[in-house]
């Protein structure tokens, strides 16, 4: 792909994948006037030809009509190689939390998180303290952690609006280890696919090969994480099946042949644009059929490897040698990427050409009627971090698409008035048939002030119905406790968490809880005596 000029936005959709393609649906949009004209020019009768052309009309409106999606969402994404460093204390602008309009989702991949044997055993227990510091900082904005995998130093996190929660499903994640001959996981890469309003969809965090010298390993690395990562899903069981695949991570290619003066005092004087045809990445495209798949931004930033820590300075050290001596300094170089792909769409065959009434009727998967365009609107570095030896990169996306539902699966309903000093009751329905289990389970969770941080961050929880599954639209009541309830008064709403979707695939509205009369006898809350609070 020809990188755009400064300010331009990059577009890519689902029916237009490439020139070469074509697209079906201008194909058959052009059969359908091509017959009215034929209409106009051989119906004899006025009335005939004028019912017969309305027809035709018709037609085609509703076939450009299936073309326009018909709904936007944000997505935010940044990638960072770490380099073992301890979370900062603010990433606000890192996640660009008041930019307009909001974001719908984030999607966060570092590499290099703190892996020692103790860090790692530890994390492994509970949250790592780089995703505690997303959560933090993102939950109290009414953003959930859908889902997440790490890899020792690879780390990939997916954040959504709770609105999103129930269309979200089908959630997996996988890794490849690259690694010392494939067994450790120092590189490689982690995964995660799920389907966004019936869109597949999968994020692949990477961290390749080091080193100038080695980048068609680099590649063969990649090529290798594709075809070795699978999911157990049948119409997506691998990462190219899913209509939009986000490539992204320390991709480690460097800037061949220029030398290390050329390459600052172009950074220097501004001039990106002499640096980019000796891109490895951009030259690798240029051999790779398979590479030519994924669209990348304009690379408008400086490179973002290598900085002295703490600095906007590149690296300055005197690197020693295995001897002893002194080595080169590392030529800044544009590691840290971001790139995506739509799922080409298939060319018509011999048969469907011969065949006008079946292309006229059989859209290719979907993909004419539930179109999805990515439009990346930001693809830039954030420079005032310098906790690493990398600035992370970010990239805002606009995901215009046509949804394939927007009906969640579960209905979820609190009955009457709840508070700790009686039992609650809710109800529950099942509006879709999907692989519903007894081990699916009710949360309670908050969503004022500092809101739900995960599905796992709840007040308390029931277990469904136990003794058989619900039919459809089946109404089920469930009774909690009161003392598993909140003493204090607060916003709440009820989630249907589905252990075989790894998802929450129902939300109530949000509904109050009331201060319970314990609250007070247990000095929760401070008591009014003849009008002084004590």
């Amino acid at each position: 792909m020809d990188l755009l000029p400064d300010g331009s936005r990059l577009r890519s959709d689902s029916t237009s994948s490439s020139e070469s393609q074509g697209s079906r649906s201008k194909t058959i949009l052009r059969q359908r006037l091509s017959e009215l004209m034929t209409c106009i020019e051989d119906m004899s009768s006025d009335d005939e030809a004028g019912e017969e052309v309305s027809r035709t009309l018709d037609e085609a409106f509703q076939l450009c009509a299936r073309l326009l999606p018909t709904d936007a969402f944000r997505l935010h994404m940044v990638t960072w190689n770490v380099a073992t460093a301890e979370p900062l204390e603010d990433v606000a602008s890192l996640l660009q939390l008041n930019d307009q309009p909001s974001i719908d989702l984030y999607v966060i991949g570092l590499q290099e998180v703190n892996a020692t044997p103790v860090r790692f055993i530890s994390d492994l227990i509970a949250e790592d303290s780089w995703s505690h510091l997303f959560m933090d900082t993102l939950g109290p904005k009414g953003f959930v952690k859908v889902t997440s995998v790490r890899m020792q130093g690879l780390l990939l996190l997916v954040f959504a609006k709770m609105m999103h929660l129930p269309f979200i499903r089908n959630i997996q994640t996988t890794y490849t280890r690259t690694g010392i001959f494939g067994y450790w996981g120092n590189k490689g890469a982690v995964s995660v696919r799920f389907s966004f309003y019936g869109h597949m969809m999968c994020f692949l965090n990477c961290h390749l090969a080091a080193h100038m010298h080695n980048a068609l390993q680099r590649v063969d690395e990649f090529e290798y994480i594709l075809e070795t990562q699978d999911f157990d899903i049948f119409d997506t069981p691998h990462v190219l099946d899913h209509k939009v695949v986000f490539w992204f991570g320390d991709l480690n290619f460097r800037i061949e042949d220029h030398g290390l003066h050329f390459v600052r005092s172009s950074i220097n004087g501004g001039r990106l644009n002499l640096l980019w045809s000796k891109d490895q990445l951009i030259m690798m495209k240029k051999k790779e059929p398979f590479l030519q798949e994924f669209d990348e931004g304009p690379l408008n930033f400086k490179p973002t490897y290598k900085f002295d820590r703490k600095a906007d300075s590149y690296d300055s050290s005197s690197a020693k040698t295995w001897f002893g001596f002194n080595g080169k300094k590392r030529k800044p170089a544009w590691t840290d990427r971001i790139l995506w792909r739509i799922k080409p769409k298939s060319l018509p065959s011999e048969e469907d050409d011969d065949d006008d009434e079946k292309a006229s009727t059989s859209p290719d998967d979907g993909q004419e009627e539930y179109p999805i365009m990515v439009t990346q609107n930001t693809y830039t570095s954030v420079m005032s971090y310098g906790v690493s030896d990398h600035k992370p990169v970010i990239g805002n996306f606009t995901l215009e698409l046509r949804k394939y539902f927007d009906t969640q699966l579960v209905d979820l309903t609190p009955v009457g008035e709840w508070s700790a000093d009686q039992n609650a009751l809710l109800t529950y329905t099942i509006l879709e048939d999907f692989m519903s289990s007894t081990w699916d389970w009710i949360g309670l969770y908050k969503v004022c002030k500092v809101g739900f941080k995960s599905a796992s961050d709840y007040e308390t929880f029931v277990w469904v119905r136990e003794n058989e599954l619900p039919e459809v639209n089946e109404v089920i009541e469930k009774s909690v406790v009161k003392d598993d309830l909140p003493l204090l008064s607060g916003e709440y709403v009820l989630g249907y968490y589905s252990t075989n979707l790894n998802s929450i695939v129902g939300l109530s509205d949000n509904f109050q809880i009331l201060e319970s009369k314990r609250a007070a006898m247990e000095g929760l809350v401070s008591k009014d005596i003849n009008g002084i609070d004590k």
